[in-house]
């Protein structure tokens, strides 16, 4: 998908995840890096160019972590993609054209990780509003993740199904982002290819 930066896969057991990839999928996801004082960790899997599967999970180094872990870490009791990112080279221009297209993706955030070979990345984000409306993403120069993630996966579909699809659709739309919102439950339907088939989420 033209745009799509990452998808979340939100895990309560990182290894076990991985594992699943690479039994169904047939690659091991990349290690990422620690999010220092969020209590989390990343393992990465590459989806094109500039876009990639970012699998998040508790950090063991982190434990001792107060407070709730970003992406509902802690809520979760199987793997489930709780959210996407839009690439955008400017988040405050991006911002402010959604705005007038009628939806307001909040301020964004700076952030930064340390990767296992000591590379810190930097990025600003916007705050998720919902699992099923993106958040906007801009990596500030920093080497995309995608780059040295793990190579094999394709994306197949993404789906977004929401109770009010009608507001969601507005709101992704005003991202400049074209989709069809199914009405149902919140949820991200998302299904991946890999040497060994196929695996589906949601």
């Amino acid at each position: 998908m033209e745009r799509l930066d990452h998808l979340v896969l939100a895990t309560p057991d990182l290894l076990a995840t991985s594992d699943l990839l690479a039994r169904q999928l047939g690659v091991t996801p990349s290690p990422g890096g620690s999010h220092a004082g969020r209590g989390t960790r990343n393992l990465l899997a590459r989806l094109g160019s500039r876009s990639y599967l970012e699998i998040i999970g508790i950090d063991e180094d982190q434990r001792d972590h107060l407070g709730p872990r970003p992406f509902r870490v802690d809520e979760i009791d199987t793997p489930t993609v709780v959210n996407w990112a839009v690439g955008v080279p400017d988040t405050r221009g991006a911002r402010l054209n959604a705005v007038n297209a009628g939806y307001d993706p909040g301020p964004a955030s700076a952030m930064q990780r340390i990767r296992p070979d000591g590379v810190v990345l930097s990025w600003l984000l916007t705050m998720p509003t919902s699992a099923t409306t993106p958040f906007l993403i801009d990596w500030l120069g920093s080497t995309h993740p995608a780059e040295d993630a793990a190579a094999g996966i394709t994306l197949i579909s993404l789906r977004v199904r929401h109770p009010d699809p009608k507001t969601v659709s507005r709101q992704i739309r005003a991202l400049g982002i074209a989709m069809t919102v199914e009405q149902g439950p919140e949820a991200l339907l998302v299904t991946l290819s890999g040497p060994r088939g196929n695996l589906t989420f949601g």
